[in-house]
């Protein structure tokens, strides 16, 4: 078992250990790659895109299936505004705790949903809820998906921290290619919205572009 929640940048030995997953992008060009869990989420996924589109940038969404089907006017938009996305099982499940074929059940669900309310033809990307998976899992899901973890976790969804630790978290760890995880969550709102569109400035001004995972 792995846990990749521990780092707010993830150590080299960690990602090596499961080297199938895409920690980041092998570039040396100013590229980011922002990525969100858990969405979509009325009230905040809306505030996202309208963030991203300020500084035309693109991002990937690793959504619930059971969100998408709650909300399929907001997943049908973010597609239309060029980002891609992920399946993030249909129940944001913790592999840890449910059997293999449970576990399997769900992201197929997952899946499985994301392709109904969509044109996609597959869905490329998996990202485990948590970052948790058993090892039998991670060899399983690996034949089928691009398994995608992170370079840099900006833990806004750790209640304990202050939005300024969000913020210095991206902004210290982040280099070309990193893979950020923020979360398009009510739990995570306000630290996530008050770090975002400082990122994305900061960045994008010395030159960096924000892009989607394909």
């Amino acid at each position: 078992m792995f846990d990749a929640l521990l780092f707010s940048k993830t150590p080299a030995l960690l990602a090596a250990l499961y080297a199938d997953g895409l920690w980041k992008v092998n570039t040396s060009e100013k590229k980011l790659y922002l990525t969100f869990d858990d969405g979509p989420t009325e009230g905040v996924t809306p505030l996202v895109l309208e963030q991203l589109e300020q500084w035309n940038a693109k991002a990937t969404f690793f959504c619930i299936g059971k969100n998408v089907e709650a909300h399929p006017a907001i997943f049908q938009r973010l597609l239309s505004e060029g980002h891609s996305v992920g399946n993030h099982t249909y129940n944001h499940l913790n592999g840890w705790k449910h059997t293999n074929n449970h576990y399997y059940s769900n992201a197929e669900m997952g899946k499985a949903t994301i392709l109904h309310h969509s044109d996609l033809e597959e869905v490329k990307f998996f990202r485990p809820p948590y970052g948790k998976l058993k090892p039998s899992q991670y060899r399983f899901l690996k034949t089928k998906y691009q398994l995608v973890l992170w370079d840099v976790l900006s833990f806004d969804f750790d209640l304990k921290i202050e939005p300024k630790t969000v913020l210095n978290n991206v902004l210290k760890n982040s280099t070309p290619g990193s893979i950020i995880v923020f979360h398009d969550s009510l739990k995570a709102k306000d630290k996530m919205l008050y770090a975002l569109p400082k990122v994305l400035a900061h960045f994008s001004k010395q030159g960096f572009k924000f892009e989607a995972l394909c």
